[in-house]
């Protein structure tokens, strides 16, 4: 339920509101757009006394939200959500310009990493990609270089301004990632690892959601509703593929998510083209496909020597493909009115 004050409703009345709804034991979300504040009502149903919030002064009107995911939904937020991804060169996803955020799948040293950090910020990209912790299907494969591999993208961030994106894979990695990423990354693995989406939703930082592997949109946007049930609001979505009886892609990429996406939440979705294919030759294509359906942002695995790469070089283009695809990209953005 959503209660959407008058135009011009004063902060006490909105407070009042807050009250009425802490009375019926129901905790409140405040959302403040462009003309109204609305405030949603989250919790149990049969608490929730849609008569006595009507009646109260600087209330417009009270309204049901039939989407299972509350604060998610469009109907509880008419403005699109655009979140500030951190770093000094002040990027953002969800705004007029199409983010890049582009590196490594993993974090292997130090040279490896800054060499490719020049590289992606010179292509474009306001964000830096590079796992410290790898959830690995097998336990004998490259696990990451755990802290090491963080204070590596604390360097680079230094180096460079590009903002740290990264992945915490458990509850207890979450304090020690914090205090090196600029954003937490949840992987798809654990889109639905409910007490890993609390935890990262009781943090500052911005979190990017990645959907689960036979997650349906459904089931991906709630997955959202539980970190913003937290209090962190500022979530992004991340397409990256789904597994299908296909052969010749790792994954399936289903572009046609981010324009239902918009249709119904105000999140903004990135599209990661790399572990949604599994082909380096095919990333370029479909990062043109994902800007041209609407992406707000592109996640892109760049390294400088893809045959070598400890994890995931397969799916790996090369700074100089990525530097040659970001024209065309340029040119697509144009078309729809957007930047990147």
């Amino acid at each position: 339920m959503i209660i959407v004050m008058e135009m011009g409703a004063t902060e006490s009345q909105v407070n009042h509101v807050v009250s009425l709804l802490r009375e019926m034991g129901l905790r409140e979300h405040i959302i403040v757009g462009t003309e109204r504040t609305v405030v949603a009502a989250l919790g149990d149903d049969r608490a929730k006394d849609k008569d006595k919030l009507e009646n109260a002064p600087g209330v417009e009107k009270v309204m049901p939200v039939l989407a299972p995911y509350k604060m998610a939904s469009r109907e509880v937020k008419k403005e699109r959500t655009v979140v500030a991804l951190g770093g000094s060169l002040g990027g953002s996803v969800g705004g007029k310009k199409v983010a890049l955020i582009a590196g490594p799948c993993s974090v292997e040293d130090r040279s490896q990493l800054l060499e490719i950090a020049h590289a992606v910020k010179e292509a474009g990209a306001t964000g830096l990609r590079g796992g410290a912790f790898k959830p690995r299907t097998s336990p004998y494969a490259f696990q990451g270089l755990g802290e090491k591999g963080l204070q590596i993208l604390a360097q680079a961030r230094e180096k460079t301004g590009l903002a740290v994106v990264t992945e915490v894979m458990s509850i207890e990695q979450v304090p020690l990632v914090c205090q090196y990423a600029d954003v937490l990354q949840v992987g798809a693995r654990n889109m639905q690892n409910y007490n890993l989406l609390w935890a990262v939703g009781e943090q500052k930082k911005p979190v990017l959601l990645k959907r689960g592997l036979s997650a349906t949109l459904e089931e991906f946007l709630l997955a959202a509703e539980y970190i913003m049930s937290r209090g962190n609001s500022n979530v992004m979505l991340c397409e990256r593929g789904i597994r299908t009886f296909e052969k010749y892609c790792r994954n399936t990429l289903p572009l046609a998510i981010v324009p239902e996406v918009h249709r119904i939440s105000h999140l903004p979705i990135v599209v990661d083209p790399s572990q949604g294919t599994g082909h380096a030759h095919l990333v370029p294509d479909m990062c043109k496909a994902a800007v041209a359906c609407g992406a707000d942002g592109l996640i892109v695995e760049v390294h400088n020597d893809p045959e070598h790469a400890l994890t995931d070089g397969a799916q790996s283009v090369t700074p100089q493909s990525l530097k040659a695809t970001m024209a065309s990209l340029k040119r697509i953005a144009a078309a729809i009115d957007r930047d990147i």
